[in-house]
């Protein structure tokens, strides 16, 4: 049941190209618990050994193999409410990140998003880093960005994270039309 539930979710993120071969990584609370995917592993074609159970709190045998993202992983469950997480590039998104602090979905997802701050700027980010940033974050957004580098998601179940990333990328999708056209997305089209 669980393995089906994150190879549905990155075999969707990898069709979609908001993970490339061997990036992203996505994780699950287990009461003290976290099941992440294994560090290089490829969420489009996902196994069992690809899933890494380890604590929350504390390190196991286990914990070496997980992605290198866990040290933001571990602080969001532990600062949140948040029992998923989908860690993804979308592409638009991150082109938007490097130009903007703070992602302004356009009008149809911005009730579902709301604003999304672009976190790190000016910082030179490695995997893990900023944990404490993007969990302090989370705690009023459902999504972030870090500044170049990718989008951290959470909610009750990986599909609902999943779906938040995915409409986050959409509304940039257009945002990045508009800015190509040089239209301004506040203006409103004549009858």
């Amino acid at each position: 049941m669980i393995l089906s539930q994150f190879q549905s979710v990155g075999r969707d993120l990898f069709s979609r190209g908001l993970v490339s071969s061997h990036s992203g990584n996505l994780s699950i609370r287990l009461g003290e618990n976290i099941v992440i995917t294994r560090r290089g592993s490829q969420l489009g074609c996902l196994e069992e050994n690809d899933l890494i159970e380890t604590g929350i709190s504390k390190n196991n045998r286990a914990t070496p193999l997980a992605s290198v993202e866990l040290p933001v992983h571990r602080a969001i469950y532990q600062q949140t409410a948040a029992q998923a997480i989908v860690h993804a590039h979308p592409p638009h998104t991150i082109a938007l990140s490097l130009t903007e602090n703070e992602i302004i979905p356009t009008s149809e997802w911005l009730p579902v998003i709301g604003r999304v701050p672009v976190l790190g700027l000016n910082t030179e980010i490695k995997p893990g880093d900023l944990a404490d940033i993007v969990a302090q974050a989370l705690k009023e957004h459902r999504i972030v960005m870090v500044h170049g580098h990718g989008s951290f998601a959470i909610g009750q179940l990986l599909e609902e994270a999943y779906s938040i990333t995915t409409a986050l990328e959409a509304g940039c999708q257009v945002n990045c039309l508009l800015k190509s056209l040089q239209v301004d997305s506040s203006r409103k089209a004549s009858p």
